[in-house]
Order: structure tokens, then C-alpha cells, then sequence
């Protein structure tokens, strides 16, 4: 994903990651920088949702295959901050949230996570892959 993809967003920061587990805590991390050096002061629920969004995009996309990448955006938005999270995409799995979680799973409550905790969010399959992205309220 380039920074033209959010051309109409105040780009604050772009990372590019191996599609491995280890990139979870990598991104959690550079959210966490981005967000601060920006003035948010409260980051606990942007760092939250990207560690599961990279999560999904490195177990449930061809990004997870040896040699994937995953790409993280952050964009300010005004009162809010958008998070983007780019995989290559999987033709056999997108995403779907269940109607509440499982609470005998072991997994499954990352996009309910994100649908409940952010503003907005969505995806977007493309040619390129497939971008997952959500905006919080600035704090």
C-alpha cells in the first residue's frame, strides 16, 4: 500500500513487515511511536486492534506464505486516526465477524474487537491484496 492509497488523509507514518508472527509486537510497537510523536496520548486500543489485524493478515492471507509482507498506514483524520493494515489478500478466506465471540474459542474476536472499539472500519479486496482498516477517536 503506498501513500497515494491515502492521499486524502494526513499520512503520519508507513511501515512495511515480514508476513511472520514476530511482525505483531514489530507493529504494535511502530503504532504506538507514530501515534505518540502525533500527540495521542492514549494508544492502548490502536495498539490492540493493529496486533489483531496484523494477526489476521499473517495467519488468513497469502502475506503469511515465506517471503509475504504485511503493510501498516497510520493517517491522521482530524479528530480521529485511521489505521490501515495491507495483506496480499487470500482467495479462500475474507473477513467476517461473528455475531458475538466464542467464549470457549480460543481465537475469533479480532474483527469483533475492531467493530466494537473503533468509529468505523471496513476492507477492501483489490488486485494488489487486501487492506482492513479502522479509525479511533484522538486522545
Amino acid at each position: 500500500m503506498s501513500a497515494e492509497a491515502v492521499s486524502a488523509l494526513d499520512l503520519l507514518g508507513s511501515v512495511e513487515l515480514p508476513g511472520v508472527a514476530g511482525s505483531i509486537c514489530t507493529a504494535r510497537r511502530y503504532v504506538r511511536g507514530v501515534l505518540r510523536r502525533s500527540g495521542q496520548r492514549d494508544t492502548y486500543d490502536a495498539e490492540l486492534l493493529v496486533s489483531e489485524l496484523v494477526s489476521n493478515a499473517v495467519r488468513h492471507s497469502e502475506s503469511g506464505r515465506a517471503g509475504g509482507l504485511v503493510t501498516v498506514v497510520v493517517a491522521n483524520c482530524g479528530e480521529s486516526v485511521q489505521i490501515a493494515v495491507a495483506d496480499s489478500g487470500s482467495a479462500t478466506c475474507a473477513p467476517k465477524i461473528p455475531p458475538g465471540p466464542d467464549e470457549g474459542a480460543e481465537g475469533g474476536r479480532g474483527l469483533w474487537l475492531v467493530r466494537e472499539l473503533s468509529l468505523s472500519w471496513g476492507w477492501h479486496e483489490g488486485t494488489a491484496g487486501r487492506i482492513v482498516w479502522f479509525q479511533l477517536a484522538r486522545r
